[in-house]
């Protein structure tokens, strides 16, 4: 087997895992993951305190309300059918709680949407403890395998435990052990309420990654208190709610892979009697395979690398690494980071698409002729897509290999998730019967004399030229020039154009190649493309360099003799640049697009050759439009 660590079995208290893959609670379809083969799949989440009776007093009872019960227990079902072991995360929101008369917290304060928060006095304290472990025994009772206890994010207990949140000056505030007294009192509680055999798991933030925050050794010695209460402890990082902290959490391409591991393998060291997993950007099989080998945690966990490739486990297991769909780790996933608008999966198509996308592609009813321009992300994917329904697929790309803007995207630094992406189209369009033709600039003619039955267009988009006077000089470049010959690109660098392609470039070129850069950009907004987080995490980086200025709200009127002039909110500037770089979006050539319109009844646009678009959207286009082929 080709990764034996990975594949092993573990106890975790009296419980026996098949493997050290652990599926945790992101999105809300768990069978997928279950049938996927992870040995451990937490089942989302219930809150101790949503409002209803307690459950011993007879009543509806307070995490798993009557309505809830069955839906709960086929999700265990569910895991239990394909050999999966099933958990449960438990939390409290605290002072983030919805409902406001649950608003609870360390500390009093009224919330920016005028809630008021209410600190926590002692009786409210053993309330709020004995809903956790009543909630811990019905799930017990239900038939999950385990629990898992959410202490981290900046949820409740996180909330007493960390100076961030935690101001009060009695006996639950100052000193860590203060801190704490009411985490541990819930700890006590459920494990009372469980039993010693019952496998209870944790979760903790190693740090919270902003400023006040808790540090990992305050971190380490609360795990160190609480191991007699639990049997394994799962190290994140960084906060939900608060948004500077979150992208520490769910982490973008701007942070490395496993950045949590340095504090999970002390965890290890310190702890050795605890069952200790880590969870953040463990991007592969092999990475995963290696930290187990070393011994520096015991269980691996994966949130949206399941939701990129829910069948992660079973590829890994037969040795099918190529065919694991790799996660971006550009957030599109995630609710906060799109303000709920446009939620999905860069790289699956059929996340938040279940009824759109089928889960197992039907063949054909009749296999047609279908040729596709341009081979791009949106291109692969229908010709992949089209290929194994059944049809002969022809594909026209003008260059000379497959990939299209992924190409160019693949060579920045940042881009290492991007570079697996493109290397796994490239394994998967390789597996399938496709006639390719390179370097074939397509055009009427060439296309009709193959008379297809259909015709996917996804040719791309070019780049824009803002009409500027200079702009033909020979020290300014565009995007992808830049991109491909970094050698070319002098000391001093101004780029035209603040969206996401301008501003990773000039990051880039701050950080990486001690450039001096500024970026000119029309709008108030620093890749506005991008969603929120994505946005954050971009202004982090960018906000500890001293080489980059970034001008909003500023417009280039020419270009001269080796500066570039500028209205910048109604000053006129001049900037000294040896390298100019033009990245003002691209735009697709409708001329073009047009004149392929009547070659065959069944003519469609996907990707950039529609309008500009994310990976996700060309993703999506191109494997529905060649879902409704035939």
């Amino acid at each position: 087997m080709e990764y034996p660590h990975l594949f092993s079995p573990i106890q975790l208290n009296k419980l026996t895992l098949r493997n050290r893959i652990v599926a945790a609670p992101i999105g809300e379809l768990y069978e997928p993951k279950a049938r996927g083969g992870a040995g451990l799949v937490v089942c989302g989440h219930t809150i101790v305190e949503p409002g209803r009776s307690s459950f011993a007093s007879g009543e509806e009872p307070t995490a798993f309300f009557k309505y809830e019960v069955e839906k709960t227990r086929q999700k265990i079902r569910a895991c239990h059918r394909y050999g999966t072991r099933a958990s449960i995360e438990i939390f409290h929101a605290g002072q983030y709680a919805r409902v406001k008369d649950h608003a609870w917290g360390p500390c009093s304060f009224t919330r920016e949407d005028n809630v008021e928060v209410k600190a926590l006095d002692s009786p409210e304290m053993e309330r709020i403890a004995g809903l956790f472990a009543e909630a811990a025994q019905q799930a017990k009772t239900l038939g999950f395998d385990a629990i898992f206890l959410h202490f981290g994010h900046g949820w409740l207990a996180a909330q007493f435990l960390s100076p961030l949140f935690n101001h009060r000056t009695d006996e639950y505030g100052g000193s860590l052990p203060n801190r704490a007294r009411f985490p541990l009192l819930i700890l006590r509680k459920i494990r009372d309420a469980v039993g010693p055999d019952f496998p209870v798991d944790m979760r903790i933030s190693g740090e919270e990654c902003v400023p006040g925050s808790i540090r990992f050794e305050d971190t380490l010695a609360f795990i160190q208190m609480a191991e007699s209460y639990i049997n394994g402890v799962q190290i994140s990082a960084g906060l939900d709610i608060n948004h500077e902290g979150n992208v520490h959490m769910a982490t973008t391409n701007f942070k490395e892979h496993m950045p949590n591991l340095k504090w999970a393998r002390t965890v290890k060291k310190t702890c050795p009697g605890l069952v200790v997993s880590v969870v953040g950007a463990i991007m592969n099989p092999s990475e995963a395979e290696q930290i187990l080998a070393n011994g520096d945690v015991d269980l691996v966990a994966f949130g949206r690398a399941f939701i990129a490739d829910p069948n992660w486990p079973n590829k890994a297991r037969e040795g099918r690494t190529c065919d694991i769909v790799p996660c971006l780790r550009c957030l599109q996933c995630y609710h906060i980071a799109t303000n709920r608008q446009n939620v999905g999966c860069s790289v699956n198509p059929r996340y938040c698409n279940e009824t759109l996308i089928p889960e197992r592609m039907l063949p054909a009813e009749q296999a047609q002729r279908v040729v596709i321009v341009g081979a791009g992300p949106a291109g692969l994917n229908a010709a992949i897509t089209a290929s194994r329904r059944g049809h002969e697929v022809i594909v026209l790309e003008k260059s000379g290999m497959i990939g299209g803007a992924l190409n160019t995207i693949a060579q920045e630094y940042y881009k290492e998730d991007i570079r697996s992406y493109r290397d796994y189209l490239t394994n998967q369009f390789a597996q399938c019967d496709i006639d390719l033709r390179l370097n074939t600039a397509a055009d009427r003619s060439i296309i009709e004399a193959l008379h297809p039955q259909a015709l996917i267009i996804a040719c791309g988009a070019q780049p824009v030229t803002p009409p500027v006077p200079g702009i033909d000089q020979s020290f300014v470049m565009g995007f992808t020039e830049a991109i491909h010959h970094p050698e070319r690109i002098g000391k001093q660098v101004v780029i035209i154009g603040g969206g996401t392609i301008g501003a990773e470039i000039g990051l880039e070129l701050a950080e990486r190649e001690g450039r001096q850069v500024t970026i000119v950009e029309m709008t108030d907004t620093l890749a506005s493309q991008g969603n929120l987080l994505y946005r954050i995490a971009l202004r982090q980086k960018l906000d500890s360099l001293t080489t980059f200025t970034a001008l909003t709200q500023t417009r280039c009127v020419r270009i001269g003799n080796q500066e570039v002039e500028v209205i910048h909110q109604k000053e006129t500037r001049k900037l000294k640049a040896d390298t100019v770089i033009i990245a003002a979006g691209v735009r697709p050539d409708r001329v073009f697009v047009n004149s392929l319109y009547g070659i065959c009844p069944q003519t469609f646009e996907v990707g950039d050759a529609l309008q500009p678009r994310k990976i996700q959207e060309a993703v999506f286009e191109g494997t529905g439009v060649a879902l409704s082929i035939g």
